[in-house]
């Protein structure tokens, strides 16, 4: 089955620095997904102005990826760690028993980033924090994973950012006309963003900002109609 999430039904939340849509409920905000599709708990696409953002706040037992579209974040947390991701670039944090961080758009344009949010396979563990670099070279015509708690991918993409969970967040540019084919063996379930461009997944056009829940099939076949950005979230069905 293949459930379509538009950009215009997502949730909203906005203030003078923050424009908020959400796939999933969020701060009591109600979204399309609802609470969560599998152990995925949050798809959050935000506009940070120039010189604003989130200040110190709090987070435990979740893993937090955080891919950055436009712009740049800055990152600060209780552990000590600081650092920058430009646009293109994956940070991944580790809440675990609990981390104190901020997150802040420096820059003098605006920032568009996705949080996403996904469970730990386990609570309590250790919280940490780290970014890698994801040339789009690299990316051009195929899936690559940033993020994974899969030791086989993890093995066979030592580039990969580490989650705690057996799930696996793949990024890929495509030209107009190219096709990626994953596939979903039973129990694995996917959900796929049009990060830029338009594509159909399984048949279904989706536009740039869309999502789409997909399960119960066997694959995930994504035909660029334009030249695209593609995130595909592969996921334990639960």
């Amino acid at each position: 089955m293949n459930v379509a999430i538009p950009f215009d039904r997502l949730g909203r939340f906005g203030n003078d620095w923050l424009d908020s849509r959400f796939h999933f409920n969020f701060s009591g905000v109600a979204a399309p997904m609802g609470f969560a599709f599998g152990p995925l708990r949050v798809w959050n696409d935000d506009h940070i102005k120039p010189h604003s953002g989130f200040p110190m706040h709090g987070h435990r037992d979740m893993e937090i990826i955080t891919y950055v579209r436009r712009g740049a974040i800055s990152h600060e947390d209780s552990l000590g760690n600081r650092g920058r991701t430009p646009a293109g670039d994956v940070q991944v944090m580790s809440a675990g028993t609990g981390i104190m961080h901020a997150e802040w758009n420096e820059e003098n344009e605006p920032t568009h980033l996705f949080q996403i949010w996904v469970e730990p396979r386990q609570g309590g563990l250790k919280p940490r924090w780290a970014q890698a670099q994801f040339p789009k070279d690299d990316r051009a015509g195929r899936l690559v994973p940033l993020a994974s708690g899969e030791t086989a991918v993890r093995e066979s993409n030592p580039e990969t950012l580490l989650i705690h969970q057996d799930a696996t967040l793949y990024g890929a540019l495509l030209a107009k006309g190219d096709k990626v084919v994953h596939a979903l063996p039973e129990g694995r379930i996917a959900y796929v963003v049009v990060a830029d461009g338009t594509a159909t997944v399984n048949g279904t056009t989706l536009g740039t900002r869309d999502g789409m829940a997909v399960f119960k099939v066997e694959a995930a076949e994504i035909l660029a109609e334009e030249g695209s950005e593609i995130l595909l979230f592969d996921l334990p069905a639960k």
